[in-house]
């Protein structure tokens, strides 16, 4: 009988164990590092033991979801959001990580005219013409974007003829399907909508890149894997990922 009992209790022991080491890390990860991320789920996976449950949408987004008390373990967001958050006692201090950045550039219909926008006169002319342009309303691109647009003197002129989309795929979907002329976002998010084309990106100093930043919530269950997540991401083995999907890693 103490045999039986004792071979139940190993026998429950390593199914809490077993049961730990599969619970899924919970993540909540800005758009514009969604190509990337996903390319490098499995091998991080791998390198944790657990399986990663991501979230993905703008850092604004996440933002409200993270205020309004969602559970989460790891976040990847915008360095301006992420001491914001630490700031309100959402994120662990000190535990923010540069992982990579992007570029904000232009999207169009795949096998589309490819109009210019190797100078920022000749981008100045391409929005002028456009019929229509699409923007993300909440993305982290659309204080570059607006500035953008003073700077080049067109802000009242394309005001009438620019879509502000719910996120990513919104804007992609209405340039794919022939509803908008041209998307401007981060150039990482492009590639994530079938049937458009990265036209190329913003020129000279109307560029502003996208720092993306992974971070421990102050609650997150399992600080330990999540900072061997973060340790992974920033590390070599994930720059030539990052790069292939147009990244420049930290």
């Amino acid at each position: 009988m103490k045999r039986i009992i004792a071979a139940a209790a190993l026998a429950c022991l390593w199914a809490q164990g077993a049961a730990a080491q599969s619970a899924p890390l919970h993540v909540f990860a800005s758009n514009g590092i969604k190509a990337a991320l996903e390319a490098l789920k499995p091998s991080c996976e791998r390198a944790i033991g657990h399986p990663l449950m991501i979230d993905y949408g703008s850092s604004a987004a996440l933002k409200r979801k993270i205020q309004a008390g969602d559970a989460f373990d790891l976040a990847i967001l915008t360095p301006e959001t992420t001491a914001d958050l630490t700031a309100a006692g959402k994120i662990a201090s000190g535990t923010a990580a540069e992982l990579a950045r992007t570029g904000i550039g232009f999207g169009v219909r795949a096998g589309a005219s490819k109009p210019d926008i190797a100078t920022p006169d000749a981008v100045k002319q391409t929005l002028l013409k456009a019929k229509s342009i699409s923007v993300v309303k909440e993305g982290a691109s659309r204080a570059t974007i607006d500035k953008m647009f003073d700077r080049l003197g067109i802000a009242q002129a394309v005001a009438s003829k620019t879509k502000l989309e719910a996120g990513t795929e919104k804007a992609g979907e209405s340039v794919a399907q022939g509803q908008s002329e041209i998307e401007i976002i981060p150039l990482s998010e492009i590639p994530l909508v079938a049937g458009v084309q990265i036209l190329g990106p913003l020129p000279g100093n109307l560029q502003n890149y996208l720092r993306f930043q992974a971070s421990v919530s102050a609650n997150a269950k399992d600080p330990a894997s999540a900072k061997k997540a973060i340790q992974f991401l920033s590390s070599p083995a994930a720059s030539p990922t990052f790069k292939s999907k147009g990244m420049d890693p930290r």
